[in-house]
């Protein structure tokens, strides 16, 4: 509600007009007298309620416009992170504000409270997780809750949770300056189960704010001997964790349907000080009916340091080769892997920390110009060539190769030599066949996808739509073979009939196992199978699978 403007109702699909009759001053005196006092922070609430009432004021102090959040308690929120919760560890959820941090540990604290019956006391900075008024909203349980009169001194409020209520928990909602972190470090070494929120995305976030690095143990800056520094293969100054951290394990909350959980917040800070990609589990919450799954999977690192003359491995590349099912949207792994002209053409690639000249100079060297672009857009890039010091400082580089599976290449040093190498490296065996690509191969490969588009058209317009079999014309063994994988891709039975030069494929319709055999047996019956029939030498018959695939619209 904004002094001079109509009313609105704002959801995550958009704007919603509530009146056309802009809002005047009665209208937010009304509004504020319906609802608590303000205090420093501009912000009320409604009695035992979750709802928040936000403050916009002109330099006088006078209220002109209200936000209105409504808040909900979610049951079930928490589930994701129940197994880290019953363990009795300190837990840390971080996340850019309105992911659903405080709903999470507002679900968190009445777990404790209720399922697992610890004392835990909640310290609501702005009673967001208990709601304002004296009665806390039944969503904590039966939690308790100390509220804070003003949030410069939270701290005291913390270490006075500590000394006067016996808690065996304490949850915190956005611990954001160095005096909080202290307290928190403080309630840690007691013994008592810490629960708190902490803005940011990643883990690398607060390794880089001086305010909150004593969460993850502090950072220090080490000298190493030359006998050491040799041994970890390093620098001799490098970061490393100054203490134990106050949290066991920390989760980053990437929505509210998934998380990126850390067992040991420990062992991952030092992965990341020693520039190592660390060990993550991503827990994603599904719904089946109403039962709610959670699945466990461990990230996988796929940054791969460049040596000078050290081959990599092929597989690496294979996000940036262009198959069957970019053209013709089927699984590679089931269908056949053929190049597209468009897609093959280009490979786009990021340069981080290297020479834009020189990089298109190791392109132009190559006579790779039609194959390899440059792009200025890493979430475009389909691999990276970086120089390792300079990514090895950069975690939000790093976020972005991890999360979009980018391969990445490292180059020691920004001179030509290194590049080129990495440069034919990324290429691949696959960029080797494009320049030597010769007339005769790019007639096949025109006859070849000529052949893929055909078959694909009588799988989609006639055999799976009226149930008929479709002979398609002759075509070379190697081409036909192209054919076969399209086929088998669909899930369809599939014959060749005839002799090369004259051999051809012929799709057959699906049919279950049940109807498939009485198929044959009327087929044979009515002798219908004279071309194709078992007796035939050079008839060959594979069945498919019996599952058909949803076809693209």
């Amino acid at each position: 509600m904004d002094l001079g403007r109509p009313p609105l109702a704002r959801f995550p699909s958009g704007d919603f007009l509530l009146s056309h009759r802009p809002i005047s001053f009665d209208d937010l005196k009304h509004a504020t007298s319906q609802v608590g006092d303000f205090g420093a922070d501009n912000r009320a609430g409604i009695s035992r309620t979750l709802h928040r009432i936000s403050a916009i004021r002109n330099r006088k102090g006078v209220i002109v416009g209200l936000t209105c959040r409504v808040g909900r308690a979610v049951p079930g929120s928490a589930n994701l992170l129940q197994d880290l919760v019953k363990d009795g560890g300190s837990l840390l959820l971080i996340g850019p504000p309105g992911v659903g941090k405080t709903t999470v540990i507002r679900e968190i604290a009445r777990m404790l409270a209720d399922d697992y019956k610890k004392r835990v006391m909640i310290v609501d900075t702005s009673n967001e997780i208990g709601g304002d008024g004296d009665i806390p909203h039944p969503g904590i349980g039966s939690a308790r809750r100390l509220q804070v009169p003003n949030q410069d001194v939270q701290h005291k409020v913390l270490i006075e949770a500590v000394e006067n209520h016996m808690p065996q928990a304490i949850v915190i909602d956005e611990i954001g300056t160095k005096l909080e972190a202290m307290a928190a470090s403080t309630i840690a070494q007691r013994g008592i189960q810490l629960v708190a929120t902490a803005h940011g995305v990643t883990i690398e976030n607060l390794i880089m704010n001086p305010s909150l690095e004593m969460l993850v143990g502090g950072i220090q800056s080490v000298t190493l001997g030359d006998e050491e520094a040799n041994r970890r293969g390093v620098q001799k100054t490098v970061l490393e964790r100054k203490g134990p951290s106050t949290f066991t394990c920390a989760a980053e909350i990437v929505s509210k349907t998934e998380l990126r959980v850390h067992r040991s917040l420990e062992a991952t800070v030092d992965a990341l000080l020693a520039g190592k990609p660390p060990n993550v589990e991503i827990r994603k919450l599904g719904t089946k009916g109403l039962v709610q799954e959670v699945s466990v999977q461990k990230e996988q690192s796929h940054i791969a340091i460049y040596e000078d003359a050290t081959p990599f491995d092929g597989d690496s590349l294979r996000n940036a080769r262009r198959s069957l099912d970019s053209a013709f949207n089927l699984d590679s792994a089931e269908g056949h892997t053929e190049r597209s002209d468009e897609a093959e053409s280009s490979l786009n690639l990021y340069a981080y920390g290297i020479s834009e000249s020189t990089a298109l100079q190791a392109i132009k060297q190559l006579e790779l110009e039609d194959i390899v672009t440059l792009t200025y857009n890493i979430s475009e890039a389909d691999a990276v060539i970086a120089l390792h010091s300079k990514l090895k400082k950069n975690s939000q580089i790093q976020a972005v190769v991890k999360s979009q599976d980018i391969p990445v290449f490292f180059v020691k040093t920004n001179s030509l030599s290194q590049i080129t190498r990495a440069l034919r490296a990324l290429v691949d065996d696959h960029m080797d066949e494009l320049i030597d690509y010769g007339d005769k191969e790019e007639a096949r490969s025109s006859e070849e996808t000529d052949a893929l588009e055909e078959a694909r058209l009588a799988i989609e317009q006639v055999v799976i739509p009226k149930g008929e079999s479709v002979q398609l014309l002759p075509r070379p063994a190697s081409i036909i073979s192209s054919q076969v994988d399209l086929v088998e891709s669909f899930s369809l039975k599939w014959e060749v009939v005839g002799q090369e030069p004259i051999s051809r494929v012929r799709i057959l319709p699906h049919f279950t196992a049940a109807e498939a055999t009485g198929a044959e047996q009327e087929t044979a019956a009515t002798g219908l199978a004279d071309p194709g029939s078992p007796d035939d030498p050079d008839h060959t018959h594979q069945d498919g699978i019996t599952r058909l695939p949803f076809l693209p619209e």
